[in-house]
Formats: C-alpha cells, sequence, structure tokens
C-alpha cells in the first residue's frame, strides 16, 4: 500500500521518451535521404564518365547516335542533363506519385538547383579527368538512363494532363502526398534494413553538401551584468571555525553589550558578524540622527550561510545605536516572515535589552488587536506617545496597526530590518514595504512646532535640503538565499547599497604553484559541516526508510520536512501508530502556545522525531539538530537551502538526507548542479533491510485508515 498518491511528475517521462522517438526517426530519415543523394550522384558521375571516353565512330551501348555535325548525341545528352537538374515543379509532383525512386531524383535535382552553386562547370571539369571504368557500372548505368527517359516521359504527359485538368488538381495533389508519404516510409524502411544487413555497396564518398543537421550545438550561457555592488560585494569568510574573531578585537562595541556577550558565553565573533558589526557602526558614528559626515548611510544587505550569526549581527549595533536616546520612539522596525521567527528575534533583542531603558514590542497576532495598540501608544492629555523603542512583526499585523493604530507613528523610524528578505520580496506582503516607507515619510498635522525636523523623501542633495536636519531611513536587508536579480532588489528602492556575501570562487594553490578556482558557480553557501545524502526510492517504500532510519540506524533528534499540512499529519499518525518512536508534528494545525511547546520539548530531548511543514524552515534555530530528512523532495533551490540548514548551526556537524522518487532523482540532481551543489552522495537502500519492518507497517496502516475515518467523522460532527 501507499501512503501517498503522487501523479505529478508522471506526464514527464512520457514527453520525454516521445520526443527520443521522434528525435530517432528524424535522424533515421535523414540518413536514408543522404544516401539517396549519394546514389543518385553517383549514377551522374558514371555517365558522364561514359559520355566522355574517346569519341568514335562506334556507338555506344546506350544507343546514342551522331549528331549532325558529327558530335556524339550531345544535344540530345543536354537536354536531358537539364531535365534531370532542374525538373518542372507540376511534372515532379505527378511523377512522385507513381516512381518513388525517380521522386527522390527530383528532390535532389530542386535541392541542386537552390544551392545557388554551378554544378555543370564541376560536372565538365570532373569529365575530363575522369578514366574508363568497369563493364559493369555501364551496366547498371543504363538502367538509371532508361529510368530518367522514362521520368521526362511522365514529366511531359503530366504538363498536358495538367493543362486540361485545372480545376480538379488541389484534390487529386491531396490524394497524391498521402500515398507519397506512405510510400516514402515504406522505401525508408526497406532501406534502414538493407543497411543494417550491410547489403549496400561500398561507393566512393561524394562531394555533395547536406544543409541542415541534427547535431546538437553547445548553447552558450549569457553572463548577466549586474550592478557594481553585485558583481563587487564584499566577502565573508565561509569557514565559521577558522575565523572566530575574538568580541574585544571588533572596534566600536560599547562595553556594556561587552559584557552581556560574555554573561551569555560568546567569546567570539563568527565571520559575518565581524564584518556587518562595524559597518553598521559606522553608519551611525555621528549618532542617529544624520548619517556620517551629514549624509544619508549606505543600505547594508547580507547574505550568508543559515546558523552563521545574522541575527545578531543586527541586534548588537542597533542596541548600541539606541542607548542614549531620550524620548520614546519607534526608532527600529524588523519584519519576519513567520510568528515562530519573529518570536526568536524578540527574546534576542530583549537579552540585549535588559537594563538599558529599551523597550522591545511583538505584534504578530497572538494577542489580541487591542492589547498590542495598548502595548505600542499610549493616549495623554498632550496627545499620544510611543511605549515602544524596537518593534518585532510579521507583515499582516503590522499593516493592521499601520493602518487602524491611532498614535502609531513610524516619522522617527531609523533602522528598518528585513529578515528573510528573499521571501519578502517574493511575497511582498499585500504591499506592506511600500506601506512601511509610505509611512516612515509621512507628515504629521499636529507637530506644528516641529516642522524644521520633518523628514522628506529622498532626493537631490541641494544647499536648500541640507540645511534642515533629518533623521535618515537605512535599510538592513539579511538572507540565507538573497537574490541577486536586479529587477526585484529594484522593489526595496536601495541607497547605494552594500553587500557582505559568502557566496564566491576560491582560489586553491596546487603543488606545482598554479591556481585554480573552486566553487565558480555556486549561488548559495551551505553550512561548512553539513553531510548530503540522498535515497532513491519508490513511493511505497518511503514510510518504511524513515521507520528503518528512526529505529535500525537509531537516529536522534531528526527533522522531518514534508511538502503539505496533510502529508505531514498522516505520517504523524503513522508512525504513532507503528511505535517505537516519541514522534510529534510541528504545522499550522497547531496553536502558538503548542508549537512553542513542541520545540522546548524537542531541544529538550524528550522528543525524537519532528515531522514538520516548511514552517520551521526559515530561520528558525531549533537547538540539537543531529539529522534533517526531507520527506518529500523539496520543489525549489531555496526550500532546499533552508531545509538542510536547519542542522550543522554555528559551526556543528548535521547530516540532510533527502528520500527522492526515481522519477524525481534526475530534476532533484539538476536542481542541485544549477545552483552549484555537486557534493551530495547517493545512498542506495537494498530491499532486504526494510523486509522485518513490512508486517508491522501493514498493521500500522489499517490503524491509520481507521484514525483518518474518525478524524473525518468527526469534523463533519
Amino acid at each position: 500500500m501507499a501512503l501517498f498518491c503522487i501523479n505529478r511528475y508522471g506526464g514527464e517521462e512520457e514527453e520525454e521518451q516521445q520526443q527520443q522517438e521522434e528525435g530517432a526517426e528524424a535522424e533515421d530519415r535523414a540518413r536514408v535521404l543522404l544516401e539517396r543523394l549519394r546514389q543518385q550522384a553517383r549514377a551522374r558521375q558514371l555517365k558522364k564518365q561514359r559520355e566522355a571516353q574517346p569519341r568514335g565512330g562506334e556507338e555506344r551501348p546506350g544507343g546514342t547516335g551522331l549528331s549532325p555535325g558529327g558530335e556524339p548525341g550531345e544535344g540530345k545528352g543536354k537536354r536531358r542533363r537539364e531535365g534531370e537538374e532542374q525538373p518542372g515543379a507540376q511534372g515532379q509532383k505527378k511523377l512522385k506519385a507513381k516512381q518513388p525512386r525517380s521522386s527522390a531524383e527530383g528532390r535532389a535535382g530542386t535541392e541542386q538547383a537552390a544551392d545557388g552553386s554551378s554544378p555543370v562547370k564541376k560536372k565538365k571539369e570532373r569529365r575530363r579527368k575522369s578514366k574508363v571504368q568497369r563493364e559493369s557500372t555501364e551496366a547498371g548505368s543504363e538502367e538509371d538512363v532508361e529510368q530518367q527517359e522514362n521520368g521526362n516521359n511522365v514529366k511531359s504527359k503530366s504538363s498536358k494532363r495538367k493543362t486540361t485538368d485545372e480545376e480538379t488538381e488541389g484534390d487529386e495533389t491531396g490524394k497524391k502526398e498521402k500515398s507519397e508519404r506512405t510510400k516514402e516510409n515504406q522505401s525508408t524502411k526497406e532501406e534502414l534494413s538493407l543497411a543494417a544487413s550491410g547489403e549496400e555497396a561500398n561507393y566512393p564518398p561524394s562531394s555533395l553538401t547536406i544543409l541542415g543537421d541534427y547535431d546538437r550545438k553547445p548553447v552558450q550561457k549569457v553572463q548577466p551584468f549586474l550592478p557594481q555592488w553585485l558583481a563587487q560585494p564584499k566577502r565573508v569568510q565561509k569557514r565559521i571555525k577558522d575565523n572566530l574573531c575574538p568580541i574585544r578585537d571588533v572596534p566600536g562595541i560599547h562595553p556594556r553589550l561587552l559584557k552581556k556577550l560574555q554573561m551569555n558565553g560568546i567569546e567570539s565573533f563568527f565571520p559575518v558578524q565581524a564584518e556587518v558589526i562595524p559597518a553598521i557602526l559606522q553608519s551611525a558614528s555621528n549618532g542617529y540622527l544624520m548619517g556620517r559626515g551629514g549624509y544619508r548611510p549606505k543600505d547594508i544587505c547580507v547574505s550568508a550561510p543559515t546558523g552563521s550569526g545574522k541575527t545578531l549581527a543586527f541586534v548588537i549595533p542597533i542596541v548600541q545605536v539606541l542607548l542614549d536616546r531620550v524620548v520614546c520612539h519607534v526608532r527600529a522596525l524588523v519584519v519576519l516572515p513567520t510568528k515562530e521567527l519573529a518570536q526568536q528575534v524578540s527574546k534576542v533583542f530583549n537579552v540585549y535589552t535588559d537594563g538599558t531603558g529599551l523597550k522591545v514590542v511583538l505584534i504578530t497576532g497572538q494577542k489580541s488587536f487591542a492589547k498590542e495598540q495598548e502595548m505600542l501608544v499610549q493616549k495623554k492629555v498632550t496627545g499620544y506617545c510611543s511605549l515602544a523603542d524596537i518593534v518585532v512583526a510579521t507583515p499582516g499585523r503590522l499593516t493592521d496597526h499601520i493602518r487602524q493604530t491611532p498614535g502609531f507613528s513610524l516619522t522617527q523610524l531609523r533602522f528598518l530590518i528585513i529578515d528573510e528578505a528573499d521571501r519578502m520580496i517574493d511575497d511582498m506582503h499585500q504591499n506592506c514595504l511600500n506601506q512601511i516607507v509610505k509611512a516612515a515619510f509621512q507628515v504629521e498635522d499636529d507637530s506644528g512646532s516641529n516642522v524644521l525636523f520633518q523628514r522628506t523623501k529622498p532626493g537631490p542633495i541641494t544647499a536648500a535640503s541640507s540645511c534642515s536636519p533629518q533623521i535618515p531611513l537605512q535599510k538592513l536587508l539579511f538572507s540565507a538565499t538573497l537574490t541577486q536579480d536586479p529587477e526585484k532588489l529594484q522593489q526595496l528602492d536601495l541607497f547605494q547599497p552594500r553587500l557582505f556575501t559568502s557566496v564566491y570562487s576560491e582560489t586553491k594553490t596546487l603543488g606545482d604553484g598554479t591556481e585554480t578556482e573552486q566553487d565558480a558557480n555556486n549561488k548559495y553557501t551551505l553550512p561548512e559541516g553539513l553531510s548530503q545524502c540522498y535515497v532513491p526510492c519508490d513511493l511505497n517504500s518511503k514510510p518504511l526508510l524513515l521507520l528503518y532510519f528512526m529505529l535500525t540506524m537509531k537516529f536522534t533528534r531528526v527533522l522531518c520536512f514534508t511538502n503539505s499540512r496533510e502529508a505531514s499529519h498522516r505520517l504523524f499518525l503513522l508512525v504513532q501508530a507503528f511505535g517505537g518512536v516519541t514522534v510529534a508534528e510541528f504545522s499550522s494545525r497547531l496553536t502558538p502556545s503548542e508549537r512553542q511547546r513542541t520545540i522546548r520539548e524537542f531541544e529538550q530531548g524528550k522528543i525524537q522525531l519532528l515531522i514538520s511543514t516548511d514552517a520551521t524552515a526559515r530561520g528558525i534555530d531549533v537547538k540539537g539538530v543531529n539529522y534533517v530528512i526531507n520527506y518529500d523532495a523539496p520543489q525549489f533551490i531555496r526550500t532546499y537551502i533552508h531545509r538542510v540548514g536547519r542542522t550543522a548551526r554555528a559551526g556543528k556537524v548535521g547530516v540532510a538526507f533527502s528520500l527522492v522518487l526515481r522519477i524525481q532523482e534526475r530534476r532533484f540532481l539538476r536542481m542541485l548542479r544549477d545552483a552549484g551543489i555537486r557534493d551530495i552522495q547517493k545512498h542506495p537502500m537494498k530491499g532486504k533491510a526494510l523486509k522485518p519492518l513490512v508486517q508491522q507497517y501493514e498493521a500500522a496502516l489499517c490503524k491509520l485508515e481507521k484514525t483518518v475515518k474518525n478524524e473525518r467523522a468527526q469534523k463533519r460532527a
């Protein structure tokens, strides 16, 4: 029995087989046509050589006599050759219907005439240089000459017949074309069988050139033209363990934050943190009211592997810049795609703002809308005042508060952080980004005394625009799979951006002193300690393979991914019915509190197998994941990168297995190869290893069927 039915990939294999069959038939036809043309050329060459023999008074075997001028039948031969080389189109159609072999000769003649070359001159030169051929070839050439004479007679008759039957020509030509196709197919089959049996004679090579060939030529890839900031980014070291930087070696970090880092057990920064933290601090070296030298600070984009410490790379500098703030306003806004990721980032902010007076507010929809409004703003006699310095939000809930919460203002916003930026760009959540920017530059009507400090949209730098100081808006983008498509990045309206990336080609020096480039085609970077394997299988054996890994191979702390919520739930019920494994599911079926409890129990080791959808694949730091199993193969490379990035985080070691159907194997490997991932290993499994689990698995399937029926009955009730 199969747990799931997937018919999505069946059509691709049939289309590929059909294309291969059509390509083989086309190649066979081309080969037969080439052989026909060569035979025709040889026949003509033999005839011309025979005519070029010493011209005496005796007649040739072909029955040609002397012309009135004493020349041996030259006028008739010329007329005959002209009839061969340039046959009329009308006569050719009639001839095809009656004689398939002579129709091929007529086609060859029309192709030579359309070629644009001078075959008459070449034939005359060959006639002078040729020698006497054998008598056997003369006997064979007589038959060709008789066939050609019969062809000319048929052409003359067909031309007369066409002048009288012009009205019914359309119907006749359609029937003749059909008969011609059937006869050509029969002739190609016969000639292919003759060629296979080796009965054809070995003729000398022909000088004919066939226009058009079936050889596939390599398609040259067009190199994209990228802006300078994308083409020449700031490189970040990939290897975390070999490039750790002590926290005191990074310049500009506040002593209070250094103590916080040490209290949390952080003695060294990862390469991404050591590069990005000073860059953000430098952009706010003159305070958060203006950029360096009075100019607008540059936006920053960071593309680094999962688990490389990107969250701490923006938490530390933002907290330090806002340490000296006096009035509470929303100065930093962090937008994240999922609730779980927002909760994780909010916890990190709370750790490093503890004891500083800065207030962090989380708005993700887990609390009521009115409760979140009370956390954001407070109404006083003089008006509304902000209760948050740093807001961590999901796009939908943030948009609701911008529209409906009175007093919620972003006009003092200094940092806009977009985590998992590639997903935000693709989804654009109801055009959330444009609404944030619009709210940031909105003019407040009730602040007449502060008109001097109102923020205006950036434009050309002039003397007038430089007179009034205003808070700049700096955008910080972070992602493990940041796109390099300029068209998509243009939607963010970045200002002179700087890119920090770990995706680049490395040069390795060999023993002889030469340097070779590695990872030149890599589009994404995976964690250093990650090992990748894939298991080819069929649909029926996928649940058995998962149970084999858990029960026989003794895998612990396994995070298993499926492509849908229903598949995740059914797999959870099946493993639970099988028994022997502590399993839980993590999907949108659970409430937020249940999700938090599930992740906490998994991190504590109470749950050994966590079956999840892609809800946990984006940025969530689940501690202690030893193995990642892609139960359903991901359809997109970004999904694969984020899934396998849940293990081997922060320089640790992890293994990722992908269960790939055999019909999906080719497409899956091509997807990884196009992304520059080539170090994945094939791990085939024998059916004998799964046999001990089959009997208990079938019993679990029966239990699963009953459980699913009961759940459906409860939903209907």
